[in-house]
């Protein structure tokens, strides 16, 4: 009996003495998991502005999206991942596809992010929004040449036009758009129309397209409004007289307006850490965030209730498409399809 006794002990001993896992020392110290494809420096001075108001620690992977979300994959039901922020809606749908996300119920963000902003079943929400526009030398163009994105398939910019290449995922995403819009025979035409009119083959990124048509190689450019801010304000005077140099013009003002893509946010679906992870995200859409994506990142807020920066508010007002962000992601394949078809480098 007694031997029986000491065995019992020793089991016990030795299973509260067991190392805690990971999970089990999270519970023990208030924390939120954070990977982000984001790299920005208001980012990280707002995640440890979080950390100070709620005394929630801030632990951040930062990697490109493809990788964290692969991560997330092989991690699985092991993840320490609560939320997973990153760059164009596309990728965010991607990552519910993949069953990497979970609903998350706020009454907050229900009203502060207008429905084409967020995934309808609330597993993801957009933070900033980013414009696609046309950029133009004033010099080249006149802006009443301008109307739509569909119209710069039009002959009279064959040889004029500057875009990065059909990979980059904004671009996809405008395409997906204009399938959703449009139709993909449309979709189709366009991509076609706007390779007949390329000033050169693809290549370099959107501050190169628009540092392209100050050097005169082109006339026009598809950009994100984001990188023009990022010029106007660079330290490197080059690309100060780049961002100068341009003037923008938002596409499908009398029609269904400018394409938008967006930065968001999801719960991870097997986040250790459920309500900071919501806390989190409620933090980073409220007004005090917001004004600061906007001022230092040259963002379009997603609170309403929030001004963007006086070098965006400089270009206008403009009209955005309401189109539900998901459909951008619904249709990534058959974008990456159509560019194939037309030969979009």
């Amino acid at each position: 009996m007694k031997q029986i006794i000491s065995l019992l002990v020793v089991a016990i001993t030795v299973f509260a003495c067991k190392p805690a896992t990971k999970k089990e020392e999270e519970k023990k110290e208030e924390v939120v998991n954070v990977y982000t494809h984001r790299h920005y420096k208001a980012d990280q001075e707002l995640f440890a502005k979080f950390q100070e108001e709620t005394g929630i620690k801030v632990n951040v992977v930062n990697a490109k999206a493809d990788e964290l979300i692969q991560k997330m994959t092989v991690e699985g039901e092991q993840s320490p991942a609560d939320v997973l922020i990153t760059v164009d809606a596309g990728r965010l749908v991607r990552a519910k596809n993949k069953g990497l996300l979970q609903s998350a119920t706020s009454e907050f963000l229900a009203k502060t992010i207008p429905a084409h902003l967020k995934d309808a079943d609330n597993n993801w929400f957009a933070l900033t929004k980013r414009a696609r526009v046309v950029v133009y030398n004033p010099e080249k163009v006149n802006e009443t040449d301008l109307s739509s994105y569909e119209a710069l398939t039009d002959s009279k910019w064959k040889n004029r036009i500057l875009v990065r290449s059909s990979s980059n995922i904004y671009n996809q995403s405008l395409l997906a758009s204009i399938i959703a819009n449009d139709g993909e025979a449309m979709a189709t035409k366009w991509a076609e129309g706007i390779v007949a009119n390329m000033a050169r083959s693809p290549k370099g990124n959107d501050r190169d397209q628009v540092k392209a048509v100050v050097a005169e190689e082109g006339d026009i450019a598809i950009v994100n409004t984001y990188y023009i801010g990022k010029l106007l304000t660079s330290k490197n005077p080059d690309e100060v007289i780049a961002g100068k140099g341009i003037k923008v013009f938002f596409p499908n003002q009398e029609g269904r307006g400018a394409h938008i893509n967006v930065s968001g946010a999801g719960v991870a679906k097997y986040a250790p850490n459920k309500a900071n992870a919501i806390k989190f995200i409620e933090f980073l859409a409220s007004a005090e965030s917001q004004k600061k994506f906007a001022l230092s990142n040259f963002e379009y807020p997603v609170n309403r209730d929030v001004e963007a920066s006086e070098i965006l508010k400089s270009w206008g007002n403009f009209k955005e498409d309401k189109l539900s962000l998901t459909k951008l992601g619904e249709n990534n394949k058959k974008a990456v399809l159509t560019f194939d078809k037309a030969s979009w480098k």
